[in-house]
């Protein structure tokens, strides 16, 4: 048996058993890079110092530490508080949450802010005594479905940017047509608009009065700090991990009452286990397993434009909610290029169709995104347990209108 076929039988039986969520994530995420260091598929030094992303890592743990200080604040009772003012009705007020996060994952790493956002809707959950599940699953797949609104959102735009030459402002306005940060952002509202009818059964009415609380706003400063630090990080040239463990630090000084509790009540089990994923993904991208898929798509013969566009946006819906995107999206950009030739139509449909496919299906699966597996982290350790049925009937119809809107935009723009 070749090395390609075993990593491909570690990463598909590997997904397999994390989508039954019957084992720790970090038992199964660390026998996995376990086998590839053993059967010596992946090098120890190859595996720490170029597979591992530590600058997600650092924002991750930073961030987490700061969400720790953030809840301990008061900050997100006051939130809650006058967004349940607004909002009148409950399923107004998880959409309010969900915009915010949205809005705010244009401009920053979307595993920090659903790191800032959890404590704000369990915050409202709680007020409302409702289930946490809805709340965090929305949360976490809405801070996704943003990837591509900017240039800086996520790191496949940035890849898509640095491989084509765009510039921020050609996310708008690109060759006398709308681009596609505008395009995304279409695809943003539809998915938001689809929370209303999912939800549309939490029609509990809203009479809450306003409360004047006492919060401590250090926490909240240093969120907005960490939050500009990471927009700026690309601009300075500082790495966003160094960010992250920054502010990370800050807030372990904040909370030096209660340390021994932050530490403890980290959540290491998707730590280890998202750093395991980095490693599985390597070797997956090493061994050329996505390649071949990809250079299939090429060889299909098919030349007919509009149902290229279908193809590539779909196709990489379905390998972005097991797959990152990342090594994904490195791929498919030549594959688009040399789809555009074969068929004789421009490129940039085609990479606009596989860009968006590829940020906004990893929405689909629990595993299919950094921040989802963060969001439902969280959600364990406060007693939730994660069923993917219940899971789907959620992300699956947000990511459809999602992707379907920007789709169908793309197809009457881009394609005539």
């Amino acid at each position: 048996m070749d090395a390609k076929t075993i990593v491909l039988i570690i990463f598909i039986g590997l997904y397999a058993l994390v989508l039954t969520r019957k084992i720790r994530l970090s038992i199964l995420g660390g026998a996995a890079v376990l086998l590839l260091l053993l059967l010596q598929l992946v090098g120890y030094r190859e595996a720490i110092c170029e597979l591992i992303d530590w600058d997600v890592l650092g924002i991750y743990w930073g961030f987490m530490m700061v969400s720790q200080v953030f809840m301990e604040s008061r900050v997100p009772e006051l939130l809650a508080n006058r967004i349940l003012q607004i909002a009148k009705t409950e399923k107004y007020a998880l959409v309010m949450i969900c915009a915010l996060t949205a809005f705010l994952s244009a401009f920053m790493q979307n595993v920090g802010v659903v790191l800032m956002m959890a404590p704000v809707a369990i915050a409202t959950a709680r007020r409302l005594e409702s289930s946490l599940f809805p709340y965090l699953v929305s949360v976490a797949i809405s801070s996704n479905v943003v990837t591509t609104v900017t240039m800086v959102a996520d790191p496949p735009a940035i890849i898509l940017a640095l491989r084509t030459g765009m510039n921020f402002f050609d996310f708008y306005w690109f060759q006398g047509r709308i681009g596609l940060g505008i395009i995304s952002l279409a695809g943003t509202f539809a998915a938001l608009g689809s929370l209303l009818y999912i939800f549309r059964h939490m029609t509990k009415r809203l009479e809450i009065a306003r409360e004047s609380l006492t919060v401590n706003w250090r926490p909240a400063l240093l969120f907005f700090g960490g939050v500009l630090a990471l927009a700026l990080a690309p601009e300075i040239r500082i790495r966003p991990g160094w960010v992250g463990l920054a502010v990370g630090m800050i807030a372990l000084w904040m909370g030096r009452g209660h340390l021994k509790k932050m530490i403890v009540e980290f959540d290491w089990d998707s730590f280890l286990f998202v750093t395991s994923i980095f490693v599985l993904i390597g070797a997956v991208s090493k061994y050329g397993i996505l390649s071949d898929a990809t250079k299939a798509i090429a060889a299909s013969g098919v030349r007919a434009p509009g149902f290229l566009l279908a193809f590539v946006t779909w196709i990489s819906v379905l390998f972005s909610a097991i797959i990152d995107n990342v090594p994904y999206t490195l791929l498919m950009i030549p594959v688009c290029r040399e789809l555009s030739e074969l068929s004789g139509i421009s490129a940039w449909p085609l990479l606009y169709g596989m860009i968006v496919g590829t940020g906004i299906g990893g929405n689909i699966t629990p595993v299919g995104a950094t921040a989802n597996v963060f969001a439902c982290g969280i959600l364990e350790k406060n007693g939730c347990k994660i069923r993917l049925g219940e899971y789907l009937k959620i992300s699956l119809p947000f990511t459809l209108a999602a992707v379907g809107a920007a789709h169908l935009l793309l197809h009457f723009i881009w394609l005539r």
